[in-house]
């Protein structure tokens, strides 16, 4: 029995995306994150015959790498709502492989809000275009001393000329000349061919000063290290990227200081809405991976779900999932829709959505007793995935305080 969607306006368009999507996360996804979480050494991820290159070109033959591309460029063209539904059902499946394919479109779409000739020419239509994995997009933003102070735009320390970006850019005729390190938690680092990275420009204005630049990973002076060893979402390959004096044309560098803090609040609006949609995704999966155990699963001579405590843990599971897919909805809903979007909303759906997946895993590992602290049981990698979601695209306590700040300036009592 499907999962129940209480939105009644769902058109047959968006109930036939919902279920393709969700029979390719069962079918395709899911087994094979789980093959690719086994793997001992995270480099083998990546490996010329790996699984995940298989899925990554059955998602791009499919055209879901284009999600976030607007349908003038070729891209898919979803509405928030169906954003959601895709997002939700991807999430569901793997975690790893929804964030992985989130970031590969990020130098596509950025450079589609900020299009010219060159970049529609050079970015845009290649990346559409590409079904084989001969274009694959990573977001460089997090640094070995930096990580979710970066993503804190009016914060003190945003400010202050003493703390900068460690991927510095100057300018140099008509090219940029990029020096400095991304730390290993880049998503798609590894094995990306592009990266939308985010730099420091004006030293002056401390991480306020920052620009945005697609940069190809060909490049001279571009140098990678190795692949992370992590948690959870193993499918996911992150890794760091070194910059020796890259030399940038001018034109790729899309966002300079004038506009980065906006853009900035812009990316961080986009990408924590889709963290809440995808993790509503996990924690759906984590309740109904309970619920189905305690259908099968015998303690004290009944099946685990005759037992009242058991029933009361499913139904504290189930109204937190959907309260999560109603938050999330709402605030992907709202903020593609409206410009400039409202982050501190953003940010609530990615901490409460995420909150609400590791708490609903923790809870299942429980019942499953045992059970759910071995590999065998599906249950075990969603908590693990799960309590990864609640450091990356920001830690949830620094963006609760980025939210909070929002909230205090909207509402000062004059």
């Amino acid at each position: 029995m499907d999962y129940l969607d209480l939105n009644f306006e769902l058109n047959d368009e968006q109930i036939d995306l919902k279920k393709s999507v969700h029979k390719f996360a069962r079918e395709v996804l899911r087994p094979a994150s789980i093959a690719l979480d086994k793997l001992a050494n995270p480099e083998d991820v990546i490996k010329k015959d790996s699984v995940y290159w298989d899925c990554m070109r059955k998602m791009k033959e499919l055209g879901y790498h284009t999600v976030f591309i607007p349908d003038t460029y070729g891209g898919l063209g979803l509405n928030p709502l169906e954003l959601h539904l895709f997002w939700e059902e991807l999430g569901w499946g793997s975690a790893g492989f929804a964030v992985s394919l989130g970031v590969d479109c990020f130098p596509a779409f950025f450079a589609s809000m900020v299009p010219d000739d060159r970049i529609i020419e050079e970015i845009i239509v290649p990346y559409v275009e590409s079904k084989d994995c001969s274009f694959i997009g990573c977001w460089a933003i997090t640094e070995p001393d930096h990580g979710s102070d970066q993503l804190s735009p009016g914060a003190p320390w945003f400010y202050d000329p003493s703390i900068t970006g460690q991927v510095s850019a100057r300018l140099d005729g008509d090219e940029w000349v990029i020096t400095g390190q991304k730390s290993s938690w880049v998503s798609n680092g590894p094995q990306a061919t592009h990266a939308l990275l985010f730099l420091n420009i004006e030293k002056s204005m401390g991480l306020a000063g920052g620009g945005i630049a697609v940069v190809p990973l060909d490049l001279p002076g571009v140098s990678r290290g190795r692949c992370l060893n992590k948690l959870g979402q193993r499918e996911l390959p992150q890794g760091e990227i070194f910059f020796d004096n890259v030399r940038l044309p001018d034109h790729l560098m899309l966002v300079r200081p004038d506009t980065y803090e906006s853009m900035l609040e812009s990316t961080l609006a986009i990408a924590n809405a889709t963290m809440g949609a995808i993790f509503t995704g996990v924690a759906r999966a984590a309740f109904e991976e309970a619920l189905a155990y305690s259908r099968v699963r015998v303690q004290g001579g009944k099946y685990l779900f005759e037992h009242q405590l058991v029933q009361k843990k499913l139904f504290d599971m189930f109204y937190k999932v959907e309260a999560a897919r109603a938050l999330s909805r709402a605030v992907m809903n709202y903020n593609l829709t409206n410009f400039p979007a409202l982050t501190r909303y953003s940010i609530a759906s990615k901490v409460f959505c995420t909150n609400a997946a590791f708490e609903i895993a923790s809870e299942a590992v429980q019942l499953f007793g045992g059970y759910g602290l071995s590999k065998e049981y599906f249950i075990e990698k969603l908590f693990r995935d799960a309590r990864s979601s609640m450091i990356e695209d920001g830690s949830n306590e620094v963006l609760g305080l980025t939210a909070a700040r929002s909230l205090l300036k909207e509402f000062a009592v004059s």
